[in-house]
């Protein structure tokens, strides 16, 4: 087998269908009009997650009312939950009001939650400091998981050392987070349902509880599996149209954005960018649901915040990519 010179290491390997091409990492941004076309797929490092081109476009961000079909809210004025009487429509404060957002920030999004073997390789080279507990609980008791797995038990700010490695990996800072509106609009992936997959799922399509899912919906769902923990990133049938795997299901994800109790209403990917950066510390959004949670919880709309140095089980990322050429860069 011939071995890549060290000085082609640093290419970026671009995919479309079966077709592969080598572009210097430098020409990435320059590239993207030819070989990065909307879902393409490349690895820009050895190092480097599976990213894949987001198409360009516009979305409602958000939940029309009545999507979601958890019958619980919380009464902030009784300070206490209540349950919905049947036929009332749901509304979630949290998930409105629903807006379009225009996607004027050119991104690849990875393809997967970052595993336990990517984070290990950035432990191994000094870039990130925390060695994750990789078991979950279970009836049984502990499970440890492998290296295809989603990293779990780190922090917020335990993926910003992954960031800032990648980041040192290929000399630009263009790797991060996703903000909320970001994160939404992979998932839906075009899609106007609750669910990418349409208007409930499957445990062949998506990694949740089902025990959780019949308690929200009151009633039993045998056809529904229970699992122990997360799943490999491989596993299931879980890429939406845009092939993203997970993105409902398996470990909450990190954003960028900061909690706030709904959403700001902006009309550009750039301003809720520009919102994540303006404070230094939040508490942040996370998306996706998990495996602990209900088919309710999966839905692209919904959110929930966690603390910056809080860590699960259940907690994980994936990151993106900016599109654009940084001065210096190459």
């Amino acid at each position: 087998m011939q071995v890549m010179p060290p000085a082609c290491r640093r290419r970026l390997i671009v995919t479309a269908l079966s077709l592969a091409v080598l572009i210097p990492s430098g020409a990435l941004a320059e590239a993207s009009g030819a070989s990065l076309t909307p879902l393409s797929i490349f690895r820009e490092c050895d190092a480097c997650p599976e990213m894949i081109v987001m198409p360009p476009g516009n979305f409602i961000m958000g939940a029309i009312p009545g999507e979601s079909r958890n019958p619980f809210y919380y009464d902030k004025a009784k300070d206490q939950f209540g349950r919905r009487k049947p036929g009332e429509v749901n509304i979630l404060p949290a998930e409105h009001p629903p807006h379009r957002v225009e996607m004027d920030v050119p991104f690849a999004m990875a393809r997967n939650e970052t595993t336990h073997a990517e984070w290990m390789e950035c432990v191994d080279d000094g870039g990130c400091s925390r060695v994750p507990d990789h078991r979950v609980v279970t009836i049984n008791g502990y499970i440890r998981l492998g290296p295809r797995h989603p990293v779990i038990n780190i922090s917020w700010q335990d993926a910003q050392t992954y960031v800032d490695w990648l980041n040192r990996k290929v000399g630009q800072t263009v790797y991060r987070l996703p903000t909320e509106a970001e994160w939404e609009y992979a998932a839906r992936a075009g899609t106007e349902t609750p669910f990418a997959q349409g208007d409930a799922l499957t445990s062949d399509q998506a990694n949740f509880s089902r025990l959780g899912t019949e308690n929200i919906l009151g009633h039993p769902m045998p056809e529904l599996r229970d699992p122990n923990g997360p799943v490999t990133v491989d596993e299931l049938d879980a890429a939406n149209r845009w092939g993203l795997r997970h993105m409902s299901g398996n470990v909450f994800e990190y954003t960028l954005s900061c909690w706030t109790p709904e959403h700001l209403g902006l009309s550009s990917d750039s301003a809720y960018l520009a919102q994540a950066r303006a404070t230094a510390t939040c508490r942040r959004v996370k998306k996706g649901g998990s495996y602990q949670t209900s088919m309710d919880s999966l839905r692209p709309a919904h959110r929930r915040f966690g603390s910056e140095d809080f860590a699960m089980p259940s907690y994980g990322f994936r990151v993106i990519r900016e599109l654009r050429v940084e001065a210096g860069g190459g």
